[in-house]
């Protein structure tokens, strides 16, 4: 379907199930899913690799990346290392919709260990479906982090002006 976003996924071990049943999911949704491992359950491998390729093939490919782990914390900070990923880590629908709304988060963590695969489902259906509006103070603030990301060092305001 053309009206739904492409979705780039990464794990490793700890969210490997659940990210074959998303990727299924997904798929039957109507998005065109990239996986970007771990391609198979190994108990030793690590999860960076994967989550910055989801991050990395979500900004230049455009859509959505989904990173899983056992708590998702080491799986936002990874793929908020790509320039362009802004990854929140959620855990209920409504984190996601503020994330979208109020972040433009283009990268969903989701804490395998913590969520049933119905409830990842809410939250990763939540974050897929909701936009960002654009208010002009969110706007300003994802440009404030953009020009970090490209070298300006901005100053935080004076309290009180």
């Amino acid at each position: 379907m053309a009206d739904r976003p492409r979705v780039f996924l990464g794990t490793d071990h700890a969210g490997y199930e659940l990210k074959e049943r998303l990727k299924a999911l997904l798929e039957a949704d109507g998005h065109e899913v990239g996986d970007c491992g771990a391609h198979g359950y190994d108990a030793n491998d690590d999860y960076p690799a994967f989550c910055i390729e989801a991050g990395r093939r979500a900004v230049a490919e455009g859509g959505y990346g989904v990173v899983l782990g056992g708590s998702g914390n080491g799986e936002q900070i990874a793929a908020n290392k790509v320039p362009g990923v802004r990854a929140a880590l959620c855990w209920s629908p409504e984190l996601a919709r503020l994330a979208r709304e109020h972040n433009d988060a283009n990268v969903l963590s989701l804490p395998a260990r913590f969520l049933s695969e119905e409830e990842a489902v809410e939250v990763v259906r939540a974050f897929l479906a909701t936009s960002f509006p654009g208010d002009e103070r969110h706007v300003r603030r994802i440009g404030q982090i953009s020009s970090y990301e490209a070298g300006d060092r901005p100053r935080p305001a004076a309290a009180g002006g």
